[in-house]
């Protein structure tokens, strides 16, 4: 079996899905329901296009339960480039400021990384999927509009460096529900006057659930069809 146990398809499940480098969150519900033909299915938090890693998918009656996963906390591993700021905060736009790192070292990443561990409050990024007068911001920010945004509180339970090789710093972040790692790896780059954007994110956890236990969509479709070869 493709699966550690049969899903209640009928009933509702709750998937734990590897999202891959370049789809959308909505993709990946997309080609869910297009496999299983769910009527009711979403999912308890999205990952930008250029992001992998780990996705809850909620079916049927555990569409009910979305809002209590999307509550959990959320572990990533990031990387992030020093030296330059986009206007997506992350690789998916080019340089638009490009600094020295002659001053910067890596005591002084890792001491700023610590000032960032605790409660605090940020701006949602303009090439984010979050909706201001009912539209996602990333669709003003295409039209090069700025618009108004909400400060939303989050915390950052601990941030671990895994590897820091200037001009790349590679953390492992714990964090609340509503965290943005691309607007992180922005406040680092300005705390430590250099500029930075995120290169490189992975989901790894969401509350107790692991990215090592997910299952790419392959293997659903795989699932799928040893279903209909019973």
């Amino acid at each position: 079996m493709i699966l550690a146990r049969e899903f209640s398809l009928a009933e509702g499940e709750m998937f734990l899905v590897r999202k891959p480098f370049g789809w959308t969150s909505f993709d990946v519900v997309a080609k869910m329901r297009s496999i299983f033909h769910f009527e009711k299915i979403g999912h308890a938090g999205s990952l930008d296009p250029l992001a992998t890693g780990l996705m809850i998918v909620c079916t049927g009656k555990m569409t009910k339960e979305i809002d209590r996963f999307v509550g959990l906390d959320k572990e990533y591993v990031a990387t992030i480039r020093l030296g330059g700021r986009t206007e997506s905060f992350d690789s998916a736009t080019e340089v638009v400021e490009a600094h020295s790192l002659d001053d910067i070292s890596v005591d002084a990443v890792v001491s700023v990384l610590r000032q960032f561990v605790g409660f605090q409050t940020q701006l949602p990024p303009m090439w984010s999927a979050a909706k201001v007068g009912g539209k996602r911001l990333y669709k003003y920010a295409r039209k090069g509009r700025v618009v108004e945004r909400k400060l939303r509180e989050v915390c950052i339970s601990s941030i671990t460096p895994v590897e820091v090789r200037i001009p790349d710093v590679t953390i492992d972040v714990v964090c609340s529900k509503g965290t943005y790692i691309r607007t992180l790896a922005d406040d680092i780059g300005q705390r430590l006057g250099c500029g930075a954007y995120l290169l490189a994110l992975e989901r790894t956890r969401i509350g107790g659930h692991k990215l090592e236990d997910a299952r790419t969509v392959e293997d659903l479709l795989q699932f799928k069809r040893s279903l209909q070869n019973v």
